[in-house]
């Protein structure tokens, strides 16, 4: 793929901009006393909780509420935040300079599968790498739990390209998870599986 047969980006954010390492979280919860965490999960999964909290059907408050009989009697809600965010790593100074680069030739977007409690902790760590704000690093932010859907539902795509006039042939996607790859290759988008982080850096070199 060259870089010239594009003519704008759109990026995933966890696992392509900020480090994640899903098993801290598995750790954190099995540390307060859920030791049935995966089973736990698999079955929230399937009640679709997770999808209502990252597209902002349900609160943060009714999302913890619905986790802690889950967890030992007395567990505070402030542990249950700690121990879902935990996931959430730093943001390399370098990725927030490579976009910097980027943005000056380059309209750039980011479409997040996210929530609440883990977008508060991703502006955090964003602080921690950069005096600006995340914001300053894309044209434009798409969350899920803000726009109310997320990848790899067609609409979700559908609505960053129209909002903004982009030809889905003309576009690259860049995400992790490859059932969001296959989600904007069914649209016409170009597309980058990212499953090495680093090679970010390789392929905008």
């Amino acid at each position: 793929m060259k870089i010239n047969s594009f003519d704008a980006v759109i990026f995933d954010l966890g696992g392509v901009i900020i480090n994640l390492d899903y098993q801290k979280t598995i750790q954190a919860f099995e540390h307060l006393g859920m030791s049935n965490f995966q089973a736990v999960y698999s079955q929230m999964a399937q009640t679709d909780l997770f999808d209502s909290y990252e597209t902002g059907k349900i609160s943060t408050q009714h999302f913890i509420n619905l986790l802690l009989p889950h967890l030992p009697q007395g567990t505070s809600p402030n542990k249950v935040v700690a121990a879902w965010n935990a996931m959430i790593l730093d943001v390399p100074e370098q990725k927030i300079e490579l976009l910097a680069m980027l943005k000056q030739t380059l309209p750039t977007y980011l479409l997040s599968n996210t929530n609440d409690l883990h977008i508060q902790k991703v502006r955090e760590e964003w602080k921690k790498a950069s005096h600006e704000p995340m914001e300053h690093s894309f044209h434009k932010i798409y969350l899920s739990h803000e726009i109310k859907m997320r990848k790899p539902t067609a609409q979700a795509f559908v609505y960053v390209l129209d909002e903004n006039g982009l030809e889905a042939s003309k576009t690259l996607f860049i995400d992790d998870t490859l059932q969001h790859i296959e989600g904007g290759k069914s649209l016409g988008l170009q597309t980058l599986h990212l499953s090495d982080p680093d090679f970010l850096y390789d392929f905008f070199s």
